[in-house]
């Protein structure tokens, strides 16, 4: 079994890199570390890659980066995904930092790059925007969420956070609450992609810019029941749902096997074990997959 440790970067396909590029590092916060004609990355504030966008006729999540155990080099990863009749192949410089990873296609049909080494993300010394500091999680609506969540957790050794009923699973590969999310649907999309914040302060200078720039909040300000994290939602640009919390339960120790709260926090030894989750009931739009035109801002 593979041991991913952390959650690093995505790639996203759009169909205007110009407006998704100037909207990441000028609303959101994150500096452009490399950037072409038709592809970007962009760091944190705090020395993360944490996403990168390529030209393309469509709006979608291409890939996701995890780092993995130092001790999980290609060829152990290789020998790892055999059992799982999973093709993989070497790749040199998937992003500004990273050199060399292993590449496969999971259940879903997005691209998994695994690596184990990385050089200096760049600080800048300074920044405008909201500034979250790291890529947190990313959700994605599947078939089956049971079927792919056996996956990442037998051949990527994620392990579960909770189950909401048997269609939301909330997976963790250290130890904040979770890393990836899957809930079973109609369709295979990407539902939402997290950033952390530092505090709920943050969380407020988030709202404000977001008013500032006439982007819709669409859900919150609130508090998660599973994590309980403090949230807000909003769609970008290309119309992908963009959460941004802080508060996120932490699993400090795997044995004792509950999670740590935040300061202020308050719920039983019960509610902070795994599979405590309940989920709240939405409106279409929060189900609906991003469309391809993007979305205007408001007026």
């Amino acid at each position: 079994m593979i041991r991913v440790t952390r959650i690093s970067h995505t790639v996203f396909e759009t169909p205007d890199l110009a407006r998704q590029v100037e909207y990441y590092s000028h609303v959101i916060g994150f500096h452009v570390l490399s950037q072409t004609s038709t592809q970007a990355f962009l760091g944190s504030r705090v020395g993360q890659e944490v996403i990168g966008f390529e030209a393309g006729s469509s709006n979608r999540c291409r890939r996701i980066a995890f780092q993995v155990a130092p001790d999980f080099d290609h060829e152990r990863i290789g020998a790892e995904l055999r059992p799982f009749a999973i093709k993989h192949e070497g790749r040199s410089d998937i992003s500004p930092s990273i050199a060399r990873a292993t590449a496969f296609v999971d259940l879903k049909g997005t691209e998994i790059e695994l690596f184990h080494d990385q050089s200096e993300v760049p600080i800048p010394r300074a920044g405008v925007g909201i500034g979250p500091l790291k890529l947190g999680h990313i959700a994605f609506s599947v078939p089956s969420a049971p079927a792919i969540t056996k996956f990442y957790v037998d051949a990527l050794g994620f392990r579960v956070s909770d189950w909401i009923e048997d269609m939301f699973a909330f997976l963790r590969c250290g130890p904040d609450h979770h890393s990836v999310n899957f809930l079973t649907g109609s369709t295979t999309f990407m539902h939402h992609i997290a950033y952390e914040l530092k505090d709920w302060s943050h969380v407020l200078t988030a709202c404000d810019i977001l008013g500032r720039e006439k982007r819709p909040i669409i859900w919150g300000p609130g508090r998660h029941r599973v994590g309980h994290n403090i949230f807000i939602y909003h769609r970008d640009p290309d119309d992908n749902i963009l959460e941004f919390y802080t508060e996120l339960d932490q699993m400090k120790e795997e044995e004792l096997g509950y999670f740590e709260l935040a300061p202020g926090t308050t719920a039983t030894r019960n509610d902070r074990r795994c599979g405590a989750g309940r989920i709240p009931r939405r409106c279409g739009d929060w189900l609906r997959p991003p469309t391809s035109a993007g979305t205007a801002m408001s007026t």
